[in-house]
């Protein structure tokens, strides 16, 4: 399986940090192959660094034999001395530069190193703890900015506005405390329940059922049930507290048939199907990544249910009904005995043309013969097989007493007339 490569980084703005010491860092949206969006920060020596081992690691392209050979954008070195400003003014440069970083030719843009610096860091979706003293300023680039800036390359990011919909209390210092009413603007949603947002100044996580969409009561990122399922791994345990929940034991493997967008996904094991938590489940396949999420777990917790969140006011109270266990089961299963159907019908048809007479009679009532051109083929899938006529034993033993009696009496004239 081909690795995940960058295909889009968009710069989000910056944040100025007084801890350990006062710095800046850039917030970067990565958007994968895979379509997962990641937000991370780097500094910008860290940038210009990542710059400096790339034009080494492709001294060609990066015009150190040829000046006319080079393709790598340039990025000018960090100063010693920083303005308040100057992080503003590097954004277009940084812009810039990382959209045509990934616009390079494939051996550049998706090689190894580019691919490790923008991948997410455990500092990224926990980062370090903040100075009691000073808290740290966010700078990030929103609507209104982007109307008067039109000459930027990769243009800012427009956020999704959502409201809370009953009051959320931080449980640690990477959360944000919210109450009823609030208007959030999402930075991102990750798959597992919990999304970063920023309300005013303020930025951290908060469990997705907390929230409601401005427009509509149905978020158009839910897709509908797939009951061919996802292979996914269980890496932690979890006991079923409600009714339509499954318990887990790690290592166990379940197909995915809806991905939610709170976190909690319904999964099938054999003929039972319910919710579990997606922060305890992993793609099938993936060892290396199973193990080090696995010891990554320390401390996460799933989110809330969105079915626990009690307002009367909330928009998801009008939003389509959702789907019951019965319902997932009933149309799990008819899935899963439509599937058997599918895959048992060959091998029965295969068996019948083997034994039956028919199949060795050539170009009689209609029976294609075999080819291997595509339009006969066609033709012969279209085509019913004749099944062999019964034999006269089976005729008399499923006939109706009428039939029996009349052949009897046939049999018998027949066998006086001779």
């Amino acid at each position: 399986m081909e690795e995940s490569y960058v295909r889009h980084v968009e710069l989000f703005g910056f944040e100025k940090r007084s801890f350990p010491s006062q710095h800046y860092v850039y917030m970067l949206m990565v958007k994968w192959s895979d379509l997962s969006e990641k937000l991370i920060y780097r500094t910008y020596p860290e940038i210009h660094t990542f710059h400096k081992s790339l034009k080494e690691m492709f001294p060609i392209e990066s015009g150190e034999i040829e000046k006319k050979d080079r393709i790598i954008p340039s990025l000018p070195a960090p100063r010693w001395l920083i303005s308040e400003k100057s992080p503003e003014t590097r954004q277009s440069t940084l812009s810039e530069y990382c959209h045509s970083l990934i616009n390079l030719p494939p051996h550049i843009s998706r090689s190894k190193q580019l691919t490790n610096f923008f991948k997410v860091r455990p500092e990224d979706e926990n980062p370090p703890a903040l100075n009691p003293v000073k808290k740290s300023e966010n700078f990030v680039v929103n609507k209104e900015s982007n109307r008067g800036n039109v000459s930027e390359i990769s243009g800012p990011i427009i956020l999704d506005t959502y409201r809370v919909i009953a009051d959320f209390e931080k449980t640690s210092k990477h959360e944000i405390n919210l109450h009823t009413g609030d208007l959030v603007e999402i930075v991102e949603k990750n798959p597992n329940g919990w999304w970063f947002c920023q309300c005013e100044y303020n930025r951290g996580w908060i469990p997705a059922s907390y929230l409601e969409p401005l427009d509509g009561p149905d978020e158009a990122e839910e897709a509908d049930p797939d009951y061919e399922g996802e292979m996914h791994v269980s890496i932690r345990a979890y006991k079923a507290e409600l009714e339509d929940e499954i318990s887990l034991e790690s290592g166990e493997t379940v197909a995915v048939i809806h991905k939610l967008l709170d976190g909690w996904w319904v999964v099938r094991k054999g003929d039972e199907t319910g919710h579990f938590p997606s922060i305890f489940l992993h793609k099938a396949g993936k060892r290396e990544i199973y193990e080090a999420e696995r010891t990554n777990l320390q401390g996460q917790k799933p989110p809330p249910r969105r079915s626990t969140i009690r307002n009367a006011k909330s928009i998801h109270n009008k939003s389509r009904q959702r789907l019951s266990q019965d319902t997932y089961r009933r149309n799990s299963r008819r899935y899963l005995q439509q599937k058997g159907g599918r895959l048992a019908e060959p091998r029965k048809n295969s068996k019948t043309a083997a034994k039956s007479p028919l199949r060795e009679r050539k170009n009689q009532d209609n029976i294609p013969e075999q080819s291997t051109s595509g339009s006969e083929s066609e033709l012969k899938k279209d085509t019913p097989v004749i099944p062999p006529r019964p034999s006269p034993e089976l005729i008399l033993e499923r006939c109706s007493d009428n039939t029996r009696k009349r052949v009897s009496i046939h049999r018998s004239n027949s066998g006086s007339s001779k």
